[in-house]
């Protein structure tokens, strides 16, 4: 009997022993690293042959298939294909080479990371559970979240200045400018900036709801940490505010003009990328500042409603960022953009347009860009939208009019929706417009 007990007592210890770790200690798996691990294991395989098919089974099977959410959810986000992994491993082994040691110590930054996590819940009390998953990618983010997970891209948030970039070319050279910033020394910034987008509400497609946002995560980090943003876009910012909000304001209703403040390449005045960080924080901060409880001013930042227009008004409006109201504001982006002035062949709205009309020559108040149009369907529907538009448009030379081939049949109504995307040289879109007519 007593060997028996003594049996029984060391089963009941190993099963408590055995217990899911995850359960006894929610903490303990919030920084989840294995995609890492899968990742490199895949590439061993992957660059022992230059089989394709063989690389892509590799590939497959031994990273995308043992993947977490975490995995699924930044190539969702970010569209990684399949190719994009195999061309990147191939075409840049010394960059690979020189990642690896940084991104396979993700293990040990998940202490770091939850101290940072227990100090944004100081100031933000409300705070929500998150998991942090670190991942490999393909260069198109160091972090991002979807839900309640934040996504880390370890092939650009873990590089250094000694990071290996010399095989990239001209469409990610901007890359060798963001190593040199050493990325993995700010590992722990990043990782709450991403943090606070989980819990904020979705933002809405326009750039002033976008540059907030990222402004909220990015100022809130700062306050939670105390310590200054290492991104060079909040320095650089302060350092030329009045010039940088000039051009804001002037751009802020542009509905293509993302990739010159958020996210882009896309070339801009200032020669720095993604300003609209620094326009954003520089709101929130702002925001801070002239609120007496500043507790009650970090929540109301995080639980922005993006969706109500009135609440980032007042928003906005309290935070004193902007030289006018953005009522004004946006007056004055209307009264700056391009128009139609009218169609060559017949007057809009006609009646008694001729079937045998070959072609519709648009004509605009100022020369656009020659290159961005889109035209769409009216609200009658494709019945109304004329035959035979899609080859042979054309530009006229100096860009203030537009010609495109058209098929009509008598005794019928037409409609064409000339969109906003038609735009000049400075990217300020065309009103939109609606052609209408019926022919005789």
């Amino acid at each position: 009997m007593k060997h028996q007990s003594i049996l029984l007592f060391f089963l009941v210890f190993i099963a408590i022993a055995c217990k899911n770790p995850e359960k006894e200690n929610p903490q303990s798996n919030n920084v989840i690293t294995s995609d890492v691990i899968n990742f490199w294991n895949a590439y061993d395989h992957i660059v022992t042959t230059q089989d394709s098919v063989l690389q892509y089974n590799y590939l497959d099977s031994l990273y995308f298939k043992k993947g977490t959410v975490g995995l699924e959810g930044v190539r969702q986000v970010r569209n990684y294909t399949a190719q994009d992994y195999i061309e990147a491993i191939n075409n840049y082994p010394k960059f690979w080479n020189s990642i690896r040691e940084n991104t396979l110590k993700a293990p040990k930054v998940s202490s770091k990371l939850q101290v940072g996590i227990e100090k944004l819940k100081t100031i933000y009390p409300e705070l929500k559970p998150a998991k942090i998953y670190f991942t490999i990618g393909a260069f198109r983010t160091p972090g991002t979240t979807i839900d309640s997970l934040v996504l880390i891209g370890a092939e650009l948030a873990m590089g250094n200045p000694n990071t290996d970039t010399s095989e990239f070319p001209e469409n990610i050279s901007h890359l060798k400018s963001y190593y040199a910033t050493n990325p993995n020394k700010n590992l722990g910034f990043l990782n709450i900036h991403e943090f606070v987008h989980t819990q904020q509400k979705p933002r809405v497609n326009n750039l002033l709801s976008s540059v907030i946002y990222e402004g909220v995560a990015e100022f809130v980090t700062v306050k939670a940490l105390n310590q200054p943003s290492p991104n060079s876009q909040i320095e650089f910012g302060k350092n030329n505010a009045k010039r940088i909000k000039e051009v804001f304001e002037d751009e802020m209703f542009y509905v293509a003009n993302f990739g010159k403040w958020l996210n882009s390449n896309e070339a801009n005045e200032f020669g720095m990328r993604d300003l609209g960080y620094y326009v954003g924080y520089q709101i929130c901060e702002n925001y801070y500042n002239q609120a007496e409880d500043k507790q009650a001013a970090i929540k109301s930042m995080i639980e922005l409603d993006y969706e109500n227009e009135s609440i980032i008004e007042a928003f906005v409006q309290k935070a004193n960022y902007f030289s006018t109201s953005l009522n004004e504001l946006e007056q004055s982006f209307e009264s700056k953009r391009p128009t139609v002035i009218g169609i060559e062949q017949f007057e809009n709205k006609s009646q008694n347009v001729n079937p045998s009309t070959k072609a519709i020559t648009i004509k605009f108040s100022e020369a656009l860009n020659g290159y961005h149009t889109s035209v769409d369907l009216g609200n009658l529907g494709r019945e109304a939208f004329p035959k035979g538009t899609l080859n042979g448009r054309t530009w006229a030379e100096d860009n203030r009019s537009w010609t495109i081939p058209v098929e009509l049949e008598p005794n019928k109504t037409y409609q064409i929706f000339i969109t906003n995307n038609f735009r000049t040289p400075d990217s300020r879109p065309l009103k939109p417009y609606l052609i209408e007519f019926k022919t005789r």
